[in-house]
């Protein structure tokens, strides 16, 4: 079945950094865009950034560009979010998350706060 297992959340003082990894399993990984989505406290989902399935395109929410950089290790069926100049708008739970044959998958998530 398919997996989706976030990690790297933490605590981080405003302009620090931060790396958050998903380790996929249960699917032919390198055929599937990939997506980081974010949830803060009291709010609804935001989506952050995705990435197409060899890599080569990515995209981001206009208030992470320049700051977020989404990768991805096909062979190690990885997906990465490394975040630069953390905020504290930037404090939210982080979930990777993927569309396979019409269903939502969703890991878990990370908890990533930014506060001094």
């Amino acid at each position: 079945q398919v997996q989706l297992v976030e990690s790297g959340g933490g605590l981080v003082q405003p302009g620090g950094s931060l790396s958050l990894s998903c380790a996929a399993s249960g699917f032919t990984f390198s055929s599937y865009y990939m997506n980081w989505v974010r949830q803060a406290p009291g709010k609804g989902l935001e989506w952050v950034s995705s990435i197409d399935n060899d890599g080569s395109n990515t995209y981001y929410t206009d208030s992470v560009k320049g700051r977020f950089t989404i990768s991805r290790d096909n062979a190690r069926n990885t997906l990465y979010l490394k975040m630069n100049s953390l905020k504290s708008e930037d404090t939210a739970v982080y979930l990777c998350h993927s569309l396979k044959a019409g269903i939502d998958y969703w890991g878990k998530g990370t908890l990533v706060t930014v506060s001094s």
